[in-house]
C-alpha cells in the first residue's frame, strides 16, 4: 500500500514539474515572439549569438513551444524533460559565459524574466535545472517500477 502512495506522489511531482515548465516555456516563447524585433536586436548585440540572430530568434521560441507541448504529453514527457534540461543548461551557460567574458551583456529574455539581475537569473535557471533533474530521476524510476 505504501508503494502505491509513493508512486502517486512521484507522479504528482513529475506532473507539477512538467506543468510549471510548460507555463514557463509558453510564457517566455510568447514574450519573445510578441517582442520579436526587440528580441532580435538584443541578440544581435551579443558577440556570441549575433551572427545567428535571425535563426535563433525563431528557433528558440519554437523549441520552447514544442517542449511545452511535449511536457504535457505523457508519451514524450521524459524526452521533453531531457530537452528542457539541455535548453535551460544552454541558457545558463550562455549567461555564465557572458558574465565572465563580455563587456556588454544583452538580455534577450522574455517578459518579467528580462528584469532580473544576472546573478538572480543564474539562480532562477539553476532552480529550473534542478527541477528538470528531479523530474527525470522520478520519471526514470517510475518507468522502471512499471516494467
Amino acid at each position: 500500500m505504501k508503494t502505491g502512495i509513493l508512486i502517486i506522489k512521484r507522479w504528482a511531482i513529475v506532473e507539477t514539474i512538467c506543468y510549471l515548465y510548460s507555463i514557463l516555456f509558453l510564457y517566455t516563447a510568447s514574450s519573445k515572439l510578441m517582442g520579436l524585433s526587440d528580441f532580435k536586436f538584443q541578440m544581435s548585440r551579443s558577440e556570441v549569438l549575433g551572427p545567428f540572430t535571425e535563426w535563433i530568434a525563431w528557433m528558440v521560441p519554437l523549441l520552447e513551444i514544442v517542449l511545452a507541448i511535449l511536457l504535457l504529453t505523457k508519451v514524450y514527457r521524459l524526452v521533453a524533460l531531457y530537452g528542457s534540461l539541455v535548453l535551460m543548461t544552454l541558457f545558463t551557460s550562455y549567461i555564465d559565459w557572458m558574465l565572465r567574458f563580455s563587456d556588454h551583456i544583452p538580455c534577450s529574455c522574455g517578459g518579467v524574466i528580462s528584469s532580473m539581475g544576472w546573478e538572480t537569473h543564474l539562480v532562477f535557471n539553476a532552480f529550473w535545472i534542478v527541477l528538470a533533474l528531479i523530474g527525470i530521476v522520478l520519471l526514470e524510476n517510475l518507468k522502471n517500477i512499471s516494467l
